[in-house]
């Protein structure tokens, strides 16, 4: 999860090569994209912020790479929007639809009627319990996990928290969970307050929130804020009240805004767990295009998270997201759902 308009995407995502495409289709490729030109839908909920344009653009790359006529419908937090959007795409005969985030209970009965008609669904950080719709994720668990094992490393298991969560998100529903058992297996951590918010101003409207919460219980010193949005909030907050020298704060997801507003000087902001957006946008359209090439894939297909501390994001002279694929290859590259005709290279 991640949101809020933010910065133009051209200097924040890595894009994917793709001098294996060629007019008219891709040499060596099962049929469809033999011939190019395969109609694929990608619909979102949630189309601001440096996330969903990182996952969009590398969703477009590896389209490109493989000669297919993405059709993209933005999102604007609206599930009817999204919904009709779905239906807009079947009659547009799409061979496939990607469904980025969203509501289960509004995308549930139009995704079953995609795969009537014979059109692939996949599903990126949404649960639509249907056994015939492969979820991509991002292992949400492990990237909970990570970050609050250096909350621990940093803070020891005794520690006041705060913790920005909204029910309702696949993602963020998964990574409460480990939030949930991390506080039955370590009492000394101390939930004070809980609080956050989803809309297209999620981390002013978070940072509104966080300045209450940090007010009316001074002595928080950890911030568990497993997406970047609630993090920049809850800094924000901080930096207003004067405590950032007093906080730190665990996050999840990265882009090169957040690594800026990390690194910085003075920053509460010490560690975010993350994958890369564009490999995970890019992922989840290869998992679309082996559907329609009738070949099979598995139910769940995950892309592995890295633990990104200030300290290590400091001494390695990271600044972009580029600078980080670079440094940590395997930040740049996931081999899911990946096949000799599909190019994959990055850069």
């Amino acid at each position: 999860m991640r949101l809020i308009l933010r910065l133009a995407l051209s200097a924040a995502i890595p894009l994917f090569a793709s001098e294996a495409t060629f007019a008219g289709g891709v040499s060596g490729a099962p049929a469809p994209f033999d011939k190019g030109g395969v109609k694929i839908a990608l619909i979102s909920y949630i189309s601001a912020g440096d996330f969903f344009q990182a996952y969009q653009a590398g969703a477009e790359a590896q389209a490109k790479s493989l000669d297919i006529d993405l059709r993209v419908f933005p999102g604007r937090q609206d599930a009817a929007e999204q919904r009709e959007q779905v239906l807009q795409a079947i009659n547009l005969g799409v061979s496939a639809i990607v469904i980025d985030h969203g509501l289960p209970e509004s995308l549930g009965d139009v995704a079953q009627q995609a795969l009537d008609k014979g059109i692939k669904v996949v599903a990126f950080d949404v649960n639509l319990n249907n056994p015939k719709i492969p979820q991509v994720e991002q292992s949400d668990h492990e990237l909970a996990k990570l970050a609050l094992e250096q909350a621990v490393k940093d803070n020891g298991t005794s520690f006041n928290a705060g913790y920005a969560y909204v029910a309702g998100f696949a993602p963020l529903d998964r990574r409460n969970e480990v939030w949930d058992k991390f506080r039955s297996e370590n009492s000394g951590a101390v939930e004070k307050a809980r609080f956050g918010v989803v809309n297209d101003t999620t981390a002013t409207s978070t940072a509104d929130q966080a300045k209450a919460v940090l007010s009316a219980n001074p002595d928080i010193t950890v911030v568990f804020a497993p997406y970047d949005e609630f993090a920049r909030g809850v800094k924000l907050a901080a930096n207003d009240l004067g405590v950032a020298k007093k906080l730190k704060i665990y996050s999840a997801d990265v882009s090169t805004a957040d690594i800026q507003e990390i690194t910085e000087e003075g920053s509460p902001w010490v560690a975010t767990v993350a994958t890369n957006p564009a490999v995970v946008g890019a992922v989840s359209v290869r998992v679309a295009a082996l559907q329609v090439a009738g070949q099979d894939v598995p139910q769940q297909i995950t892309v592995k998270p890295t633990l990104l501390t200030q300290e290590s994001l400091r001494a390695a002279g990271v600044k972009t997201i580029e600078d980080l694929a670079q440094k940590v290859p395997a930040f740049s590259r996931s081999d899911a759902a990946t096949a000799t005709w599909i190019p994959d290279k990055l850069f």
